[in-house]
């Protein structure tokens, strides 16, 4: 009972990591047009690493970690949040968050190739069509709303995306083993605070070349900044990586990672109801195909071989 309890609270985590994903595209397209991409970055991860950072300090959780345990968990904290969040920041200054719901789509299918070789997870014939069935929901929603003809000026943004799609790929094969021996908010404690140092220290060496240090703190006399920031911040950076953590440490990766096609219907409902952008039977269509591929490939049952090569990550 307890067993089938744990694996329920995780699906209802990856459900809550894919919807607040799925709302992070209109607030970070929202912030990057009024911030640098990096200040945007080291504010959110300022914010992020301030919120997790105050249970430790006023005791309310302990922290025992050695510096051996940090070590094992930077690999991670440069997958994502650096990575991930660095090219996906720069990647939306020329594409658009719809494009970057079409590539994030691919997640899946990069983790699960990933996971088979590093965690040796063996998903059947059937999850796979599942995964692709999943995918193919997102792409025909993209295609059908014209999103098929990218253009040249916007090429090295569809890059950084997919590099940031892989980076998030990297991040839950190699979160899986590491998430067996730490908790969500120790893992989260780690990877935010690098986040939060090496952006910050890059975003204030810009300024401090430029000379205009004051436009560093400059975005937040903008309300409406600083409530997206604080989405972004709380919400998206720590809230996702809390919830993705304990996904992955109750399910194989390559079934938490079809979850982010969950994300392509929620920005979907938030440009429907935040922007007023219509839905069409495309996107009902889509729709379809993405919730079945989810369902169809965490119904089944991922077999694990040869357990043990998991742990060279945790050398």
């Amino acid at each position: 009972m307890k067993l089938r309890h744990s694996k329920a609270a995780a699906y209802m985590a990856a459900i809550g990591y894919a919807t607040i994903i799925g709302f992070s595209f209109l607030f970070v397209k929202q912030t990057v047009t009024m911030a640098n991409p990096l200040d945007v970055l080291a504010h959110r991860f300022l914010l992020g690493f301030a919120a997790v950072g105050i249970p430790f300090l006023f005791g309310w959780i302990r922290f025992s970690f050695s510096l051996r345990d940090i070590w094992r968990l930077l690999p991670l904290g440069l997958l994502s949040p650096v990575l991930f969040f660095a090219l996906q920041a720069y990647g939306l200054l020329s594409a658009s968050s719809s494009e970057a719901g079409i590539i994030l789509a691919m997640v899946p299918l990069l983790t699960t190739p990933f996971a088979a070789f590093f965690l040796k997870e063996r998903t059947s014939s059937i999850q796979k069509l599942f995964i692709l069935l999943s995918v193919s929901g997102v792409v025909y929603i993209f295609v059908m709303k014209g999103g098929a003809g990218w253009s040249e000026d916007n090429l090295s943004g569809l890059i950084l995306l997919l590099l940031s799609a892989l980076s998030l790929a990297g991040y839950s094969v190699l979160a899986r083993p590491l998430t067996k021996k730490y908790t969500p908010v120790e893992i989260a404690l780690v990877t935010m605070g690098m986040g939060f140092v090496i952006f910050n220290v890059a975003a204030l060496f810009r300024h401090g070349a430029a000379g205009d240090m004051e436009a560093f703190l400059k975005p937040f006399t903008e309300p409406q900044y600083v409530l997206a920031l604080m989405y972004l911040g709380i919400l998206s950076s720590l809230g996702s990586t809390l919830l993705s953590n304990y996904a992955l440490s109750q399910l194989e990766a390559s079934k938490v990672s079809v979850f982010n096609n969950l994300s392509t219907i929620i920005s979907m409902l938030a440009g429907a109801l935040i922007l007023q952008e219509k839905l069409t039977s495309a996107h009902l269509i889509g729709t379809f195909l993405i919730i079945v591929g989810v369902l169809g490939t965490n119904m089944g049952r991922v077999r694990v071989k040869n357990r043990p090569a998991a742990k060279e990550f945790d050398a």
